[in-house]
């Protein structure tokens, strides 16, 4: 009785353990959606979000991949000046923060626990589903102007995705980014540049 009780304890701590590790994601469906013209159509900017909803780990590889996954071995989603790739994602969700390791379509966690309310100042980034954090390493970019329009075509991959899937989202620049470097632990060639929400509608 002893024994199995052991092993009853140990597989439950095994769950609690792997539960806060890497999370790999599924391989992203890459031939549905709206057609081009009817996700532009129906892109827009909405601040409100339900609390209650989580994005399906499906919606978050795909969302991810679209925003800046690789399309071809070298290549990604979105372009960067002289192709320098120095745009990462990084993502606040309820039970976590996590660098998106885009390639190996992965989520490596970063810290446990719910930061999406320390990812801005705005009351709705604790609603939403996801706040999606934009890190430039600029000891690779071609300079930080360039690294910040990079950050634009990133962030209207994002809407167009969050269009086609009835999403919704919004771009924020109104975030400490000092805080965020901290809790991210990001090194000093390393800056966060912009963040985004996304959710369900209310």
């Amino acid at each position: 009785m002893k024994k199995l009780s052991f092993l009853i304890l140990m597989t439950v701590m095994m769950n609690v353990f792997l539960s806060a590790q890497d999370i790999q994601l599924p391989a992203p469906d890459k031939t549905g959606g709206k057609p081009l013209m009817q996700a532009l159509s129906e892109r827009k900017t909405t601040r409100e979000f339900r609390q209650d909803k989580d994005l399906p780990l499906t919606t978050l590889s795909n969302l991810l991949w679209a925003a800046n996954g690789f399309n071809r071995p070298d290549k990604r989603t979105a372009p960067t000046a002289n192709n320098r790739q120095e745009l990462e994602l990084y993502i606040a969700v309820r039970d976590g923060l996590y660098f998106y390791d885009a390639k190996n379509h992965k989520l490596k966690l970063v810290k446990k626990g719910d930061y999406r309310k320390n990812t801005g100042m705005q009351d709705f980034v604790g609603d939403a589903s996801l706040n999606v954090i934009f890190v430039s390493d600029l000891s690779k970019a071609t300079s930080r102007h360039f690294a910040l329009i990079d950050c634009g075509f990133v962030s209207q991959n994002i809407y167009l995705f969050c269009a086609s899937e009835g999403l919704n989202t919004v771009v924020r620049g109104s975030f400490d980014k000092d805080e965020l470097g901290k809790l991210l632990n990001l090194p000093s060639n390393q800056e966060v540049l912009l963040t985004q929400s996304v959710g369900y509608p209310k």
